[in-house]
């Protein structure tokens, strides 16, 4: 057994090493990584990640953008024999962020947190993997005010050094949703733990989500190039158009779907408003926001199926690089290619509130 250069290399037991982060102007957090192993002495998944406010100011972290014992976001950034590997984990749309989203780490603080990656990705493959840290720090902030940002605007990244070790497959990982009890197929769409009155809800927010992809869908096939467009995709480029209209063309065909392969699952009592897993199409978990979002307009019920649906792989395949309407913006200015990998980006542009030409 070896360890050298951030690398842990297994033979039946592992050899723990934390990975030292890699310098980044402005950004007070060190990020450590540190395989650990299981009881029967191989890596079985489970990493210990450390966040240190190395500054002379109290941080305001948002609780989601790091790591816990729950996956609840694409975190990591995980490869197999230089091949990425899928996050499997629940796809969310949040809302901005209230009082309680926040987590507060002290000058000199470190939070310890050891998160199960099998739970969110595939380890059934042996292989060599490189794990790292990498998650956006949006609505960041120091007790001083200032607000954890690159030079470019958009937020500063919690990002560790790689960890390169070698796994040998323990079978095969899926995540799995939230269960729904029994379960209704209603004008050709699925519901599950839904009651009649939320039903009838997300009948007509189906309705509304298919006329906004439908019209985002003839808009790019047109080849119009207005302020709709740039505002939330940023710049021209033919191939980044192309990548929009194609995404949108994907969205509108997936909403249309009305053979009961659509499945909205009412089972979720979270805050947020809703989310997916991407290898799981077309089932959709509403939660709490979704309910009391209006049905069309900025964050609506219409926009949160267009968020969602654009998360599977089948679809558009979209992350979730940053969440409201002014984090979006920045995004397609700072980086486009980013925004239309993003969410919210899709979701923005189909709501189209306010209206652009």
């Amino acid at each position: 057994m070896s360890a050298v250069a951030g690398s842990v290399v297994l033979a039946g037991a592992i050899a723990s090493v934390t990975a030292a982060p890699p310098h980044e102007k402005n950004n007070p957090l060190r990020i450590g990584l540190m395989a650990l192993a299981d009881q029967n002495g191989h890596f079985g998944g489970q990493v210990e990640v450390t966040v240190t406010n190395t500054s002379r100011h109290t941080a305001r972290l948002p609780t989601w953008q790091l790591p816990s014992n729950l996956a609840e976001s694409k975190l990591f950034d995980i490869s197999r024999d230089g091949a990425a590997v899928a996050y499997n984990g629940p796809m969310i749309k949040r809302g901005l962020p209230d009082a309680a989203d926040f987590t507060i780490l002290r000058a000199g603080e470190t939070l310890r947190s050891v998160v199960d990656l099998s739970k969110a990705y595939d380890f059934s493959q042996s292989g060599q993997y490189v794990v790292a840290l990498d998650s956006p720090l949006q609505f960041a902030s120091l007790s001083d005010g200032k607000l954890l940002r690159q030079d470019n605007g958009l937020p500063l990244v919690a990002k560790s050094a790689p960890l390169s070790l070698w796994v040998n497959g323990k079978g095969e990982v899926s995540a799995k949703g939230k269960p729904g009890g029994g379960g209704s197929v209603v004008d050709g769409v699925s519901y599950k733990s839904c009651d009649a009155t939320q039903i009838d809800t997300i009948g007509s927010a189906i309705t509304a989500a298919r006329g906004y992809s439908e019209n985002a869908k003839s808009y790019l096939g047109a080849g119009t190039v207005g302020p709709r467009y740039t505002t939330w995709f940023g710049a021209y480029t033919s191939q980044r158009y192309g990548t929009a209209s194609q995404h949108f063309v994907a969205i509108d065909a997936a909403m249309d779907q009305s053979n009961g392969a659509i499945t909205v699952n009412c089972g979720c009592n979270q805050k947020y408003y809703a989310y997916v897993y991407s290898n799981q199409p077309y089932e959709i978990y509403v939660c709490r926001a979704f309910w009391t979002a209006s049905l069309t307009g900025t964050d609506s019920k219409a926009g949160t199926l267009i968020h969602e649906m654009s998360h599977f792989d089948a679809v558009a395949g979209t992350d979730d690089h940053v969440y409201g309407q002014a984090g979006a913006k920045n995004l397609a200015i700072s980086n486009p290619t980013n925004a239309l990998d993003n969410a919210d980006s899709h979701e923005y542009f189909a709501e189209n509130t306010p209206a652009q030409n």
